[in-house]
């Protein structure tokens, strides 16, 4: 019967160690990828030249400074997807607008919660997204990046570019949500914004600060007029946004042709939302163009930005809420329609000097049916 050797009891005694501060019955590789974070004040690597005893004996010193922790994350389990909705069981403490994230690295954001389940807009494809799968909460909303970096860039509604492949490196990060400037941070609407029309500069003069609802049926150039708007800061201190939301691609294609041979194209961002986008990114377009036209102008700059359009916006959010079963109300559009659109062009305005003096233009276009205004989105955007 041979006796122990050295090896054998430092073995031992690193066992009984680890046995006494950490009695949790978990996996090896969890064990060691938690050590590995946590464990702090180790020093220098420890070099190992065939002295295993001496090595041991460094090992058991070392776990005197372990310091184990437990981390709570908060998970869910994929219920159902597609339509681009995911439907999680879980996430007990996810809040509304919360990002998730998927294991295929996809982000979604929380529309809406239950006692059971919670619904996740995807913000991308939910190609490799399986029912089981796990989905993480973050804990923060989304952000999406600005910067006069993107001045002259054609971008997704995420802030990543479409036709170009140089990655842009933002100024920072914002939220897409916030609330709209009070009554004491504005200044009246004083200093005129030229159309290029001068039946509208002569009669219904358009000014900084101001919203403007261009409204009629298809194909009379309602985005002509906003196009040659833009056109017309060519030689002016404004900046420029156009939102393209569930645009044909060619009719976008076309419009990025006449900014170019316009010259405006080097002081104009063009955010674009595709039809064939997950509908994520076509609720999101509006918001991202705001959000950067505020960042130039808290910068100091004017700005004028375009909604093309802003029924395509509309008939979006309904197909959203109708996938995450809210009840319907008047022509199946949800009860916050509302608040869909008035949130988002309160935000344009003219702040005082207080707050820097400058302004943020809009140009929403919404689409007719034969001429009718007294619809229901349409009058929501006139009000």
């Amino acid at each position: 019967m041979s006796m122990p050797s050295e090896k054998d009891n430092l073995l031992q005694a690193f066992a009984e160690k680890l046995e006494k501060d950490l009695p949790l019955n978990i996996p090896t590789d969890v064990f060691v990828t938690e050590v590995k974070s946590h464990v702090e004040g180790l020093g220098e690597p420890i070099q190992v030249y065939g002295d295993i005893p001496k090595f041991l004996q460094i090992l058991i010193e070392a776990s005197k400074s372990i310091s184990p922790k437990l981390l709570f994350r908060s998970v869910g389990t994929v219920q159902y997807i597609g339509n681009g909705v995911a439907t999680l069981s879980g996430l007990p403490d996810a809040s509304l607008e919360e990002l998730v994230n998927f294991p295929n690295g996809i982000q979604g954001m929380v529309l809406s919660l239950d006692q059971k389940y919670v619904d996740v807009l995807l913000l991308g494809p939910d190609l490799g997204i399986q029912g089981g799968d796990l989905a993480e909460a973050t804990g923060q909303r989304l952000n999406v990046p600005v910067g006069f970096q993107f001045l002259g860039r054609v971008i997704d509604p995420l802030g990543n570019p479409i036709m170009n492949d140089a990655q842009i490196v933002p100024s920072e990060y914002r939220s897409i949500e916030k609330v709209a400037p009070g009554v004491t941070e504005r200044a009246p609407v004083d200093t005129p914004l030229y159309t290029g029309t001068k039946v509208i500069d002569a009669l219904f003069p358009l000014g900084r600060g101001q919203r403007e609802l261009i409204v009629g049926d298809r194909q009379i150039g309602k985005t002509t007029l906003a196009l040659d708007t833009i056109l017309q800061q060519r030689e002016s201190n404004v900046d420029c946004i156009y939102v393209s939301i569930g645009q044909k691609k060619a009719s976008v294609l076309n419009a990025l042709e006449i900014l170019e041979k316009g010259g405006v194209m080097p002081k104009t961002t063009v955010i674009v939302a595709s039809p064939d986008d997950p509908p994520a990114l076509r609720y999101l377009a509006p918001y991202t163009g705001v959000t950067l036209a505020e960042f130039y102008m808290d910068s100091g700059r004017d700005v004028l930005i375009v909604y093309d359009d802003l029924s395509k916006h509309a008939d979006t959010y309904r197909e959203i809420s109708l996938l995450l079963r809210r009840p319907p109300g008047r022509e199946a559009y949800p009860g916050d329609i509302f608040y869909l659109h008035s949130r988002l062009l309160e935000r344009a305005c003219r702040l005082n000097e207080e707050h820097g003096g400058k302004s943020i233009t809009a140009l929403p276009i919404v689409t007719t049916q034969r001429g009718n205004i007294s619809s229901y989105i349409v009058t929501n955007l006139i009000s």
